[in-house]
């Protein structure tokens, strides 16, 4: 099973990974990791899928959501009954992995640690419009709420579609430019006139850094290209394909 391991979280406190397609028991369109009860998969394989990714970074209980593009971020204590409809969640539970599903969205993984030294961490579904509706400073804040201290916070910006395959169009830029005129540092001219190019990560981490967010890393990885191993909703879309399968990113304290 081969998945992203960021070095900010290689310690005896985390565990977690950004899984990618492979090491699963799905197939078709959703060949082989594709752990999203929402797609037209086997529900029974995507379960499997989940059990295993959860068994790779020695979860106890397994914490998803019904991700809905917002920017609300919960606390979880335990594995949902229900999921809730939140695109990021926050725990300090040991053994509870928070997961998030993505296929061309940013996934973002946060540690911290409280006043008291103990860890905290977070997991943020940033698609655009997410990011755009502020996912990320909800849980930087949901964080501090629950004790961490600013200056301890770490993220990451895992795999995720990157500028050079992220094409938009002049709506889309203005939305951007709308928001605030600085935002235009995160877009360059594409081949077609009218249609730039989007830089998903910047956004994020520019987002993260002026929240007060020092330690923010981005692992430049596109998820487009299928040569790299990972699901991608764009890629489905231009292969005229009906549906995809979506990775999986988890954290959780051991």
């Amino acid at each position: 099973m081969k998945y992203y391991k960021a070095p900010q979280f290689d310690n005896a406190f985390i565990s977690h990974g950004f899984f990618g397609c492979d090491g699963g028991v799905s197939d078709g369109l959703y060949e082989s990791l594709n752990a999203g009860l929402g797609s037209g998969d086997d529900i029974e394989k995507v379960k499997e899928n989940r059990s295993r990714i959860a068994e790779q970074i020695g979860a106890r209980e397994v914490a998803a959501l019904y991700q809905i593009h917002s920017d609300v971020c919960v606390y979880a204590e335990a594995t949902f009954d229900e999921r809730p409809q939140a695109d990021a969640s926050v725990t300090d539970k040991v053994g509870l992995a928070l997961l998030i599903l993505t296929a061309d969205c940013a996934p973002v993984l946060f540690s911290a640690q409280k006043g008291d030294g103990s860890p905290i961490v977070a997991a943020a579904h940033a698609g655009w419009g997410g990011a755009f509706k502020g996912v990320l400073q909800s849980t930087v804040d949901t964080l501090c709420e629950r004790g961490a201290v600013l200056d301890s916070i770490q993220a990451v910006i895992g795999p995720c579609i990157q500028q050079k395959s992220y094409e938009v169009d002049e709506a889309f830029f203005q939305k951007f430019i709308n928001q605030s005129p600085e935002n235009e540092i995160f877009f360059k001219a594409g081949v077609r006139a009218g249609h730039p190019h989007f830089d998903l990560s910047g956004y994020c981490a520019k987002s993260l850094g002026d929240k007060g967010v020092k330690a923010v890393s981005i692992s430049g990885v596109d998820t487009y290209p299928i040569e790299n191993g990972y699901f991608s909703h764009r890629r489905a879309t231009h292969n005229e394909q009906s549906d995809c399968g979506r990775q999986a990113s988890v954290i959780m304290i051991r």
